[in-house]
């Protein structure tokens, strides 16, 4: 479940390229806050302790922020923008949360255990769905969805209505596959584009 951990953070009026790259060269990482119909509200954070605390939760984690000069408010690590080729992060958002009321999250699919299938029939297993759409109240976050495939067989799939819940909500259609097992290929499964009695012809006939 969901981890509530405590980040300081300080407010920012001005915003922009220029300003993010003030902050990232002081160690801090720019981020917003936004939820509920209020104004977004620009901060920065410390980019020591943000590594910290994403090494401890990661995404959907549930963070007390300590706005200085504003008290405590509750909220959610809705999305990480990375460095498109550095362990840096670039920006955050974060979205208020109220105690009682249920978030909408993605929560990823985790599979465990060898299809039938695939043990014994050689088949090959197609995961569709890597993570799940799910209401829940944001202390009951799971941190995976742990799906056990060790019963299908070659033409099965398990399917989004198939995933036991509890205290959360999925709002995928009930349907929706997230893993098949398919038969294997076999060489007689490829011929040529234009057909098997297409016959071969040289260049300039």
């Amino acid at each position: 479940m969901a981890t509530t951990r405590t980040l300081k953070a300080v407010a920012r009026d001005a915003s922009g390229k220029g300003v993010a790259r003030k902050l990232r060269s002081q160690g801090r990482v720019p981020a917003v806050v936004y939820g509920h119909g209020d104004k977004p509200l620009g901060i920065s954070v410390d980019g020591h302790e943000l590594e910290l605390l994403m090494a401890a939760t990661g995404v959907n984690a549930i963070v007390r922020l300590e706005l200085e000069g504003q008290g405590t408010q509750d909220v959610l690590l809705r999305e990480v923008q990375m460095h498109p080729y550095r362990p840096e992060v670039l920006h955050l958002d974060f979205f208020h949360v109220h105690a009682g009321e249920r978030v909408h999250v993605k929560v990823p699919v985790r599979l465990s255990g060898i299809p039938a299938g695939v043990r014994d029939g050689g088949g090959v297993m197609d995961q569709v769905l890597y993570d799940l759409d799910v209401e829940v109240m944001p202390d009951r976050i799971p941190d995976v969805l742990d799906v056990d495939v060790s019963a299908l067989d070659i033409g099965e799939s398990l399917r989004v209505g198939d995933v036991a819940t509890g205290d959360f909500k999925i709002l995928q259609d009930v349907e929706l596959p997230i893993v098949s097992v398919i038969a294997p290929r076999t060489g007689g499964d490829t011929a040529s584009p234009e057909g098997p009695d297409t016959p071969l012809t040289k260049s300039g006939e």
